[in-house]
């Protein structure tokens, strides 16, 4: 099996993404390990990972729309905007009706400019904004455009008598937090609110049915790859077949005529082999990123 792919992880809860990068780069037997996308450590589910040249691919990855089911707590708001941060707001939530709820939903689908979470792994003048808040900076992020193209209300529960749990399924933008719209849907209805479950269920085109636990990639170790390089790049990406004339000329950085097909898209040579992902401009498609063995 190539050791050069992507793997579908299911991330567990309580560790971190860096955590699962660390355990394959352990099981694979190489540093060269990256994920595409970060998820907080209460949160579960799709995490892309990167072995080998196939690290070259999650900067796609990671700018792929993503899909989650998440619980919303309506009636208390905390400093990190899910339930690893102390409370600091309570506000009763018990009457809100099921309609007003909905609403300030659907009010924050479609794009939307998004402040994220200051507790965030974004950076600010080199440091990660979550670290800044630890150290007792106050973090003031800018509003990010987002798109929240779907988000659908699965249940509301009345468990306790000032809280309302909302269970959701969303899918979005890459860069979109859900914490920040459990916090913006708290914030319109009066009443706070923050995240209290998060599980990504899909990125771009890899979900959960394929997602295999670390548990099960233990056993399998070091052949933890699930989707070697060609393989990985034929999911995600339009294929075009070069010809072995093509081919040469694209593995040594030269262009080819373009052919029509919107980029990025995946370029193959007579073997099956993945050459590189190429785009077009100016009548020829060029590569962004070679990936046939030097």
């Amino acid at each position: 099996m190539s050791r050069d792919g992507l793997i579908v992880v299911d991330k567990p809860g309580g560790i971190t993404s860096h955590d699962v990068v660390a355990r394959i780069r352990r099981l694979a037997g190489t540093r060269r390990v990256g994920h595409g996308g970060t998820l907080d450590p209460m949160a579960t589910g799709v995490l892309v990972l990167g072995v080998g040249r196939a690290t070259r691919l999650l900067t796609y990855v990671i700018g792929a729309d993503k899909s989650y089911t998440a619980t919303i707590r309506l009636g208390q708001a905390t400093v990190t905007d899910d339930a690893e941060g102390d409370v600091i707001a309570t506000t009763p939530a018990g009457t809100l009706t099921d309609e007003a709820i909905r609403a300030a939903l659907t009010a924050l689908t479609g794009e939307l400019d998004q402040v994220p979470s200051a507790v965030s792994a974004i950076k600010i003048n080199g440091r990660r904004a979550y670290k800044r808040v630890r150290d007792g900076e106050a973090v003031d992020l800018p509003a990010r455009r987002v798109t929240v193209s779907r988000l659908d209300v699965l249940a509301l529960r009345r468990d306790q008598p000032d809280v309302v749990d909302v269970d959701v399924d969303v899918s979005c933008s890459t860069g979109t937090y859900i914490r920040a719209v459990a916090r913006d849907a708290g914030l319109s209805l009066g009443v706070g609110g923050h995240l209290t479950a998060l599980r990504r269920t899909a990125v771009g085109g890899f979900t959960l049915a394929e997602a295999t636990t670390l548990d099960e990639l233990e056993q399998r170790a070091p052949e933890v790859v699930g989707l070697p390089l060609a393989v990985a790049a034929e999911r995600f990406f339009p294929r075009r077949d070069a010809t072995a004339d093509e081919a040469k000329v694209l593995s040594h950085g030269g262009p080819l005529d373009a052919v029509g097909v919107a980029g990025p898209y995946a370029v193959f040579d007579p073997a099956g082999g993945l050459i590189a992902i190429v785009s077009e401009r100016t009548g020829r498609a060029r590569a962004e990123v070679v990936l046939a063995p030097a």
